[in-house]
C-alpha cells in the first residue's frame, strides 16, 4: 500500500522549488532555477536505487529500473516534466493540506477573499471526503505536472522494495520547458531506449488519451502608410483597420470561446497596432490532419485577397507547424493503450478515453519514434490560483504505473 503521508511529503517538497519556464529565453532549460529541482530530482532516484541515473547539459533527466524477469519483455518508459507554467506566478509556493474535503467552499486566501468553491469549479464535487492539496490563492501549486513526477518516483520507489511485483526493463525521463512547447526538442529518444512510453501529464482521474490537437503558429504582418492626420486624405493607410477586416473575415464562431470537443479553432493570441505596422499572432488547432490543412488555407487565401484588394502587398502571413496530432503514430500500436486502460478497470478506476484539447510532449515524441500516450497525473484547474489536486488521485496514478509495468511482463 502506497502510503498517503509519504506522497505528500513528496509532492511537497517539489511544488515549493520554483520551476518556472521562460518563453523568451534562448537556453535549455529556460531559466536557471529548473536546475534546482532537476538535481534535486537526479540525486533522489539515486537515493531510491535506480541505475544508470544521468542527467545532461540541457537537465534532462532519464534513469533505469532494471527487468526482475527471466524473459524477453519490451522496455517501457514513463516522463514527466517538471518546468511549471509562465501564465502565472510559481514563486513562493505555499501548499495547503485540506484533509477530509467536506464538498463547500475552500478559502485559499481569507486576506484576499479567494475562494476555491464547487459552485464555479463543478469537478470538486468528485472528491469529497478526500485530502486535497490547494495553493494559497497567490501562486499556481504546480500539480502540472510535479504530481506526475512525485508519482513516477513513488511508483519506482514501491516496485524496488516489492520485487515480487514482475517487469521489465523500465526507463524514467523527467523534462525541462515542456509548458513552452520544447520539452521534447533535446530529448533523446534514442538514448531513452524504450520500445513505448506513457506521459503521466493528465488531469483528472481516469484520463487516457492518444490524440492531441494538430498545431500551428501564425504571424500576420500588415503595412500601412504613416502621414500627419492633417493632411491624410488620400494617402494615410492604417494597418489597424486592415488588420480588424482580417479579424473580421475569419469564422466568428471558430475560437476556443466557442468550441469543444473535436471543434478545432482559430485563437488570436495578440495584437501589436500603429498606424504604420500592426502584427497579429495567431494560433490554428484541430484534431483532423485535412480540417488542419485547410485552415492553412483559409489564412493564406485571405491574405491573397486583402492584397489583391488594395492592389500591393499589405499583408504578409506566416505559418509554421508546431505538432501534430499523435493519434497517427499510437493507432498502429494501439496495445500500449490497451494496457493502460486495462491496468485502469483492474484497478477499478474508469478510463476516461478522449482527445487532448491542446498538445503533450507525447504528441513530439510519438513523431520521434517514442508512441507515447498520456495518463492521469490528478491536477485541476492549472495554470492559475485555483488549482488543486487530490492525493488519492495520486496514489492511484502511482498503483497505474505499476500495473502497467506489471501487465506488460506478463503480456510478454
Amino acid at each position: 500500500m502506497i502510503s498517503k503521508d509519504h506522497i505528500i511529503k513528496r509532492f511537497v517538497s517539489y511544488v515549493t522549488v520554483d520551476t518556472q519556464s521562460d518563453p523568451n529565453s534562448k537556453s535549455t532549460p529556460s531559466t536557471k532555477k529548473q536546475w534546482d529541482l532537476a538535481n534535486k530530482l537526479a540525486d533522489e532516484l539515486k537515493t531510491i536505487g535506480m541505475q544508470d541515473v544521468s542527467i545532461d547539459e540541457n537537465a534532462y533527466i532519464m534513469a533505469t529500473l532494471p527487468s526482475n524477469v527471466d524473459h524477453k519483455v519490451p522496455t517501457i518508459g514513463f516522463i514527466a516534466h517538471f518546468d511549471t507554467s509562465p501564465d502565472f506566478t510559481a514563486t513562493n509556493v505555499k501548499p495547503q493540506i485540506i484533509e477530509y474535503y467536506d464538498g463547500k467552499d475552500i478559502v485559499l486566501n481569507a486576506e484576499q477573499d479567494i475562494v476555491l468553491s464547487p459552485d464555479y469549479f463543478e469537478d470538486l464535487h468528485l472528491y469529497k471526503g478526500q485530502t486535497l492539496i490547494t495553493t494559497d490563492g497567490t501562486t499556481l501549486l504546480g500539480a502540472d505536472d510535479k504530481a506526475g513526477i512525485c508519482e513516477i518516483v513513488s511508483a519506482m520507489e514501491y516496485l524496488i522494495l516489492h520485487p515480487e511485483i514482475k517487469h521489465g526493463t523500465i526507463r524514467v525521463g523527467f523534462t525541462p520547458d515542456e509548458e513552452i512547447g520544447r520539452g521534447a526538442h533535446k530529448f533523446d529518444v534514442k538514448k531513452f531506449g524504450a520500445d513505448w512510453a506513457y506521459t503521466m501529464d493528465g488531469s483528472q482521474i481516469g484520463e487516457l488519451e492518444y490524440e492531441n490537437f494538430n498545431a500551428a503558429g501564425v504571424v500576420v504582418k500588415v503595412k500601412g502608410k504613416i502621414v500627419h492626420p492633417g493632411y491624410a486624405k488620400g494617402k494615410m493607410i492604417n494597418s489597424m483597420y486592415i488588420a480588424q477586416e482580417f479579424i473580421n473575415s475569419l469564422p466568428r464562431m471558430e475560437t476556443p470561446e466557442h468550441t469543444e470537443g473535436y471543434e478545432g479553432f482559430f485563437h488570436l493570441c495578440s495584437i501589436k497596432g500603429e498606424v504604420d505596422e500592426t502584427q497579429l499572432e495567431y494560433i490554428i488547432r484541430d484534431h483532423d490532419r485535412g480540417h488542419f490543412e485547410a485552415r492553412k488555407e483559409v489564412m493564406k487565401k485571405l491574405t491573397e485577397e486583402l492584397n489583391a484588394q488594395y492592389d500591393r502587398e499589405v499583408i504578409t502571413t506566416e505559418i509554421k507547424d508546431q505538432y501534430y496530432n499523435m493519434k497517427e503514430k499510437v493507432e498502429p500500436v494501439m496495445h500500449i493503450v490497451d494496457i493502460a486502460e486495462e491496468a485502469m478497470k483492474q484497478l477499478h478506476i474508469k478510463p476516461l478515453i478522449k482527445a487532448i484539447r491542446g498538445g503533450t510532449d507525447g504528441s513530439q515524441l510519438s513523431y520521434m519514434g517514442l508512441p507515447c500516450p498520456n495518463i492521469f497525473a490528478g491536477g485541476h484547474n492549472f495554470h492559475g490560483r485555483y488549482e488543486y489536486v487530490p492525493v488519492e488521485s495520486m496514489i492511484k496514478a502511482t498503483e497505474v504505473i505499476c500495473k502497467i509495468a506489471e501487465l506488460t511482463a506478463k503480456k510478454a
